[in-house]
């Protein structure tokens, strides 16, 4: 059996691998992407710090699970019943006893020496519960649009954070402190995926934690052709009307309700959402618990930045 072909194809490891940085773990998320997943380990294994990996795979009918047994036999690897979605991450990160975990997924990968700079932060901020990576996109290297956006967040930082200071974060490209992640719950597993960062992430700064943006940081991302782009889109204005009721006032959650059925009349993708996040909306309401006065103002600086939130 051949390899796939890959940028960098992987040989079968069977050499003892050199004892890592007992700081540093990394979960990668998978789902039924075999060929880009070996490519990321294989970057991830050539690391210097040797991070412990865990891979998650979300139910994968494709094969890596006898893919992963060929070529990376040392890397750990758990196969759910069932595709969870970004929650998925929580049952890797609880398996991961490391102090520091960087949440990769399967397309996605950090550059050598920046994980250990990033623990190197954690270690030095004891409040600071996960700091995001530059994104440097596919083989030309573009900086990734909500990377430019991060670097310019408006709101006021912490003293002496290391970055930029965020309400959001790209779980992808972040490494989280990982008491801090599950002492919040984690992701939301009815959010499935996209826009699952948000919620996480409020309820993280409402707690008293710091996120970052670090720039001198990188990550290397190769998208997937893999993609539903219309799915996507549905559960990312899905999952952030939810959001809107599960954490802002019920001024912000009407707001938000009301501009996304403006645009279900002439969008049939966002009439799919609405229905969905209405169906959901007695859940919603059942664990509404809304911010913190101070994190709802910020919330408000970024939205009159008329940005993305992030």
């Amino acid at each position: 059996m051949t390899a796939p072909a890959l940028e960098a194809q992987p040989g079968r490891r069977s050499e003892p691998v050199a004892a890592g940085d007992p700081r540093l773990g990394c979960v990668v998320l998978t789902y039924n992407r075999a060929a880009e997943l070996l490519r990321t380990l294989e970057h991830l294994s050539g690391l210097p710090a040797r991070p412990e990996i865990l891979v998650v795979d979300n139910a994968s009918t494709d094969g890596t699970q006898q893919q992963l047994r060929q070529w990376f036999p040392e890397v750990r690897c758990l196969r759910l019943k069932r595709n969870l979605g970004a929650a998925a991450r929580n049952v890797g990160v609880r398996l991961c006893e490391r102090p520091y975990v960087a949440l990769c997924d399967d397309d996605t990968w950090w550059e050598a020496g920046s994980l250990r700079a990033a623990a190197d932060l954690l270690d030095a901020h004891p409040r600071l519960a996960v700091v995001t990576a530059r994104v440097l996109i596919g083989l030309e290297r573009r900086i990734d649009p909500t990377c430019e956006a991060m670097a310019r967040s408006p709101l006021p930082a912490p003293p002496g954070l290391p970055g930029a200071a965020l309400l959001g974060f790209l779980a992808g490209a972040s490494i989280v402190r990982r008491s801090a992640l599950l002492a919040a719950g984690g992701f939301e597993p009815r959010f499935f995926l996209g826009g699952e960062e948000e919620l996480l992430a409020l309820d993280l700064v409402a707690a008293g934690w710091s996120l970052a943006y670090v720039e001198a940081l990188t990550v290397h991302h190769h998208p997937s052709q893999q993609r539903d782009a219309a799915a996507r889109r549905r559960l990312l204005l899905r999952n952030a009307l939810w959001t809107a009721w599960l954490r802002r006032p019920i001024s912000r959650a009407l707001m938000q309700t009301a501009g996304l059925a403006r645009r279900a009349l002439e969008d049939a993708e966002a009439r799919a959402a609405l229905g969905e996040a209405l169906r959901g909306l007695p859940w919603a309401l059942r664990r509404r618990r809304v911010v913190p006065r101070e994190v709802e103002q910020a919330l408000r600086l970024l939205e009159s930045e008329d940005e993305e939130p992030i």
